[in-house]
């Protein structure tokens, strides 16, 4: 078996995926209007998809900032998470990371990642649950 070395900021920005923000129409409070997004894909270990999401589901109850923050498992790949996140601002998704919530999710869940493999930054203009706030 390979064994594979995770920087501690992938771990909390894989524990940092863990809210489901409720299905509502919000605005974003954020600097100069701009949103922040985040999609990723994280491998669980053979077998422990499920638990694994629901470590991230269950660890954190609210991120200050967060729009959105959906889990979903990839029908195509039994051992795949995408994690979609959507944020007021890029300093609001780093602040997350220091959660005492994050990070107990990070730690009980790291034994359970194989790896990440897909991550990537957007600029979320808007969309159905997310509605931007009008430039001041």
């Amino acid at each position: 078996m390979k064994a594979t070395t995770y920087q501690r900021r992938d771990i909390l920005l894989a524990a940092g995926t863990v809210i489901i923000g409720p299905l509502v129409r919000v605005r974003a409070q954020s600097i100069g209007g701009q949103m922040y997004g985040l999609i990723s894909k994280i491998n669980a270990v053979d077998g422990q998809r499920d638990a694994l999401a629901a470590i991230l589901l269950d660890g954190t109850k609210a991120m200050p900032g967060c729009l959105s923050y959906v889990i979903a498992s990839d029908p195509a790949d039994d051992k795949a998470l995408w994690i979609t996140e959507v944020w007021d601002s890029p300093a609001s998704h780093q602040a997350s990371l220091s959660l005492p919530s994050v990070q107990g999710a990070a730690a009980k869940g790291r034994a359970m990642i194989a790896s990440f493999s897909s991550r990537v930054e957007t600029a979320p203009i808007g969309g159905y649950g997310i509605e931007k706030a009008a430039p001041r």
